[in-house]
């Protein structure tokens, strides 16, 4: 991965929330396409930060909520399970819960027969654990299943690797609730959050890595955003920032 070199801009949720619905809305981009992108770059992540560049014959939990974090760590099982990684999957809630994007991804992992539940705790040992409970759309602590997982995978002993934020983390004030995510790393997504660089959220976010979901530069721009974003992912998908 390559370092972010210069200044980066940081989006609170109610931006976040606009660049998804002018990727929807404006340009075309759907939520299915942004989110493989995203399950994509954290598979790869995954594979080359904490598998060694070759999954093959390792045990990979990945954690998942109900909407678009939690389908995009369903779209990383998929893959890391085509490279050849044992992939079990613990999800927050049944299909009928889910929207709509995240039973789809859900539902590709059902027809390929991978180990899922929706009841017990996880596989006991695991190399990675992947979180994708619950991303900028978190409200509060984290309650019944969701808070289970988290303190599951903050009880274990490998690393956790979380999509966009730890779970537990307000992506916009940086407050950490209880129970939150201890990640060893964290891949945001588009641009980073402001959540993500307060005193608070350093002791659980771990190293940080940005990753494209193809954001056209163009859409940063535009008001109400106005701001200026250039190619910051041309020699790669993802990136790490300080």
């Amino acid at each position: 991965m390559n370092w972010l070199e210069g200044d980066v801009p940081y989006l609170t949720t109610e931006q976040m929330i606009e660049v998804d619905r002018a990727m929807i809305e404006d340009f075309g981009i759907d939520l299915v396409r942004m989110m493989e992108n995203a399950g994509r770059n954290l598979a790869h992540l995954a594979r080359e930060r904490f598998l060694g560049g070759d999954p093959r014959g390792r045990t990979v939990v990945v954690l998942a909520g109900t909407g678009g974090n939690g389908g995009g760590a369903l779209v990383c099982a998929r893959r890391l399970s085509g490279y050849g990684a044992e992939v079990r999957i613990a999800v927050t809630a049944d299909l009928e819960s889910m929207s709509p994007v995240a039973a789809e991804q859900l539902q590709v992992l059902q027809a390929l027969d991978l180990p899922i539940t929706q009841h017990d705790l996880p596989y006991a040992t695991a190399d990675l654990v992947i979180d994708g409970i619950v991303g900028y759309s978190l409200r509060g602590a984290p309650r019944g299943r969701a808070a289970e997982l988290i303190q599951w995978a903050n009880d274990g002993s490998a690393p956790v690797l979380s999509l966009d934020a730890p779970s537990g983390l307000d992506t916009s004030t940086g407050i950490v609730f209880e129970p939150a995510i201890r990640a060893a790393a964290t891949m945001t997504l588009a641009l980073p959050k402001e959540g993500l660089r307060s005193a608070e959220a350093e002791r659980i976010v771990g190293e940080l890595y940005l990753a494209d979901i193809s954001v056209p530069p163009e859409l940063y721009g535009r008001e109400p955003l106005d701001l200026d974003v250039g190619a910051i992912f041309a020699l790669g998908d993802i990136v790490r920032l300080a």
